[in-house]
């Protein structure tokens, strides 16, 4: 399963200028900022500036409209008792913050409590936190207590160099030794310097892969002593509260993620990067698989751990409908502490056009989602006979217009943001001002 569990490496956004309310409303939708381009091996991209981008290379993004949410107790770092947060991976920088407020008006004032993010992979300087990458990221997150900022961590640079398996190796008996404890400790204080002391960090993802050098199957041992000694170099720090994610890809891949797992005392929360692949596996198959979603479950309710999915979507099996309706059922049902949808293309919904139909299974469910998650579709039952249909005695409903006026047909998607339909007054040229 290794060579299927690779997914594209970057896109390419372009943006798209509104000149008029219409089209300033049609930017909102699906495919705002279609991406493209070139393939990567594995996950959204693990961003590889030269150098750290700045808040004076990229605008200020608008602040988020939410909704006044009521009756929820928030608690810091996102966590809001009963009610699973979620959100999307939408870009790595500024502009990925500006487009949460965009995807909440999308999904109808959805309140979406998560923004993800990735750490540079190319060398140490990105990983420690370089000044000026985190810092819009940081602003979001202090702006509502009930907040998460979920952070991607390499744990090693030229995190997709390709390095064979020998230089890996080395590397993580280095790392596990302590010489790289100065580059996590050194983000750990960033991060506290930022006032994001409770970032979750995924650190290592997709260890049971091929594509990282952060990955695991060079030697087991090595990696989860590395782990253990990032996690504890970083909670040294004063003022962290940090929680640190393992998630490895859901299936075996190149080794089974349970050979890689280090231990409860470093492990806050058990995350997995479920897409829907390979081509023809069914959801079923995705859920009973060696390694798969259920054993996911299984294995962080046995050690006592909540689980998450940083990374979801469509991928070999193009736009289906039925993997997204019964991937959201499946997360209502077991209430990961968070998830956020992969959103470009192939695996996107709102940034990718090329799925109208997974498209609108997503919307639908999450559209104004604030609070608890939509009822679960009940089992179906045995059949009965039904009783005979009774005439109605109220007549079916008709659309009624001004009697002065003629619809103008915009479409359901116009119509929505302007809140109904526009009428054309048949005298509008000779009313009397």
């Amino acid at each position: 399963m290794a060579s299927q569990q690779r997914r594209p490496r970057a896109w390419r956004p372009t943006v798209v200028a509104a000149t008029v309310v219409v089209a300033a409303a049609l930017a909102a939708g699906p495919g705002f900022a279609a991406g493209s381009g070139v393939v990567r091996l594995a996950g959204p991209p693990a961003p590889r500036p030269s150098a750290p981008r700045t808040p004076a290379a990229t605008p200020a993004p608008a602040a988020p409209t939410v909704p006044a949410v009521t009756a929820r107790a928030p608690q810091p770092g996102g966590l809001t008792k009963g009610v699973p947060a979620f959100g999307a991976y939408l870009d790595y920088g500024a502009r990925g913050v500006a487009r949460i407020a965009e995807l909440s008006q999308w999904l109808a004032g959805a309140d979406l409590r998560v923004g993800h993010t990735y750490l540079p992979g190319d060398r140490w300087s990105n990983i420690e936190g370089a000044h000026g990458f985190l810092d819009v990221w940081a602003d979001w997150r202090t702006e509502r207590d009930d907040r998460m900022l979920v952070l991607n961590v390499p744990m090693l640079e030229s995190n997709e160099g390709g390095v064979p398996d020998s230089g890996v190796r080395t590397l993580l008996r280095q790392g596990a030794a302590g010489r790289f404890d100065h580059h996590f400790k050194a983000l750990a204080q960033r991060l506290v310097e930022l006032k994001v002391p409770d970032t979750v960090i995924v650190l290592g993802w997709e260890m049971n892969g091929i594509t990282y050098t952060s990955r695991c199957g060079p030697d087991p041992e090595a990696w989860k002593k590395y782990w253990n000694r990032i996690v504890t170099t970083m909670r040294s720090v004063p003022g962290q509260k940090f929680r640190f994610d393992f998630a490895p890809t859901r299936g075996r891949d190149a080794i089974p993620w349970t050979q890689c797992y280090p231990g409860d005392d470093t492990v806050d929360i058990l995350g997995m990067d479920s897409y829907d692949q390979p081509s023809g596996l069914t959801f079923d198959q995705q859920v009973k698989e060696p390694y798969g979603l259920q054993e996911h479950v299984d294995f962080a309710k046995a050690h006592g751990k909540p689980i998450s999915y940083p990374e979801w979507g469509l991928f070999r099996n193009g736009d289906n409908a039925e993997y997204m309706r019964r991937m959201l059922g499946w997360m209502d049902e077991h209430k990961p502490l968070y998830n956020t949808l992969t959103d470009y293309c192939p695996h996107g919904v709102w940034q990718c056009r090329q799925n109208p139909k997974s498209s609108a299974v997503y919307r639908s469910v999450l559209s104004g989602r604030t609070d608890e998650p939509a009822p679960t579709t009940p089992e179906p039952t045995k059949p009965t006979t039904p009783a005979p249909p009774q005439p109605s005695t109220t007549p079916p409903p008709t659309q009624v217009h001004p009697t002065e006026c003629a619809p103008v047909e915009l479409g359901d998607w116009v119509e929505h943001w302007l809140g109904g339909k526009l009428c054309l007054r048949f005298d509008w040229w000779s009313r009397d001002r």
